[in-house]
């Protein structure tokens, strides 16, 4: 295999320093069918199925933002830049990704800088989601190198320019299995001017979901809502909600938010404005199960009001502690590390409801003998198989880790 001079290799860590050198590398990986891992800053790399590659290529060295228009609400970085200088950058504008993005860190007992690129590929979003949409709602362009080893580009730096496939939605969230992003562009917000916090005590879980599905069907504007059962950072169940926007709007909101909620019990606002961003930064990071590190974690996306219904049901395995985000939507569930961690009562209980369960966190071993990403319905199945072989015919890219495709 050609290498390019400035490219390094240590440990079969494959280190460009540019979009060219990176597309000559996968052509030379592809020629010679050595399979490779994607990895940015590692932080989210024990996700689904160990892989099997020869090498990993790395985005270590393509970094910085390269454009930035404030006015224009629109901010592009290539891959390896670490996500915490693009969030300072915008900070000085008094601006955000929309989608708060979570630190996968704190769950993952990982170490390492987040970067774009992980972000991007992982389609990673917060309690913000369910006001200001997904990662991949938020992305507007990307740069990639497909498994031939050429340089794509797809959208742009406004919404309106895609045509054809956008392969910006399906880069979003395919974990790397598609190709090497090298740069991703994004649309962003103004930060809010206030935010407060609403907390309703003592609900059970079906109740706490009721209430939060209350205030995301009115006009108030949620741009969080949690539920968190008793013993989960306090005594009694809190159900949680958040509101942002100019100080005259947040007060409005707050007090008719308070009226709405009356039949669930007195909603107390959290005064400390450091207690509740703490709060939803433990949400957001899924703080509350991070320990013990031994047990599993598994992601379960459903519809929201069916979020107690599905815990209901596999609230039998071993040692299981839960809380939901979204509205209830999100369910993150913590269960001891053995067997199938549940994986069959899981996807069981999910599937009247229709969603997915992702095993988030579990030793190697069990992530190597389970499915971690649902598995797909025959035509889905399909599809993803065909669009994983026209961009990456040789199939290098993560070989393994995921159930099929993307």
């Amino acid at each position: 295999m050609t290498l390019p001079r400035s490219a390094t290799i240590s440990d079969t860590v494959l280190t460009p320093e540019s979009e060219q050198e990176a597309a000559a590398l996968v052509a030379a990986c592809a020629a010679a069918a050595r399979p490779l891992a994607i990895r940015g800053g590692g932080t989210k790399a024990a996700v689904g199925r160990p892989v099997n590659a020869e090498a990993t290529l790395s985005t270590k060295a393509l970094t910085g933002i390269t454009l930035y228009e404030p006015a224009e609400l629109v901010i592009a970085a290539r891959a390896g830049t670490p996500l915490a200088e693009v969030e300072r950058t915008l900070a000085e504008r008094g601006q955000m990704l929309p989608f708060e993005p979570a630190d996968a860190r704190v769950l993952l007992g990982s170490e390492g800088e987040a970067t774009v690129g992980g972000l991007a590929a992982t389609n990673l979003s917060g309690p913000r989601r369910i006001m200001a949409g997904a990662c991949r709602d938020a992305m507007i362009g990307v740069r990639f190198v497909n498994g031939r080893g050429e340089v794509v580009k797809s959208g742009g730096r406004v919404m309106k320019n895609v045509t054809g496939l956008d392969l910006v939605k399906l880069a979003a969230g395919s974990w790397g299995t598609l190709g090497l992003l090298t740069e991703v562009t994004f649309k962003v917000q103004p930060k809010a001017e206030r935010l407060a916090t609403l907390v309703i005590e003592g609900l059970d879980d079906a109740r706490g979901v009721e209430a939060l599905n209350a205030a995301l069907g009115s006009p108030f504007e949620i741009t969080g809502a949690a539920h968190l059962p008793a013993g989960l950072g306090g005594e009694r169940a809190r159900t949680v909600l958040r509101i942002e926007g100019f100080s005259p709007s947040v007060d409005y909101r707050v007090g008719e938010l308070r009226h709405l909620l009356a039949p669930y019990g007195p909603a107390e606002r959290i005064v400390d404005a450091g207690e509740a961003r703490r709060l939803w930064q433990d949400v957001r990071d899924v703080r509350f199960l991070a320990e013990p590190q031994a047990h599993a974690v598994w992601r379960l996306s459903t519809v929201p009001t069916a979020g107690p219904r599905v815990v209901a049901a596999v609230a039998g395995l071993a040692e299981a502690r839960f809380f939901y985000d979204w509205g209830g939507g999100l369910v993150w569930l913590s269960v001891r590390a053995e067997g199938d961690c549940g994986a069959t009562m899981i996807r069981e209980a999910l599937a009247p409801h229709g969603g997915h369960a992702t095993l988030w966190r579990a030793p190697a071993d069990i992530r190597a003998a389970l499915q971690p990403f649902q598995p797909l319905a025959a035509p889905l199945m399909r599809l993803s198989e065909g669009v994983k072989r026209a961009v990456d015919p040789a199939g290098i890219f993560e070989p393994g880790r995921m159930y099929a495709g993307i």
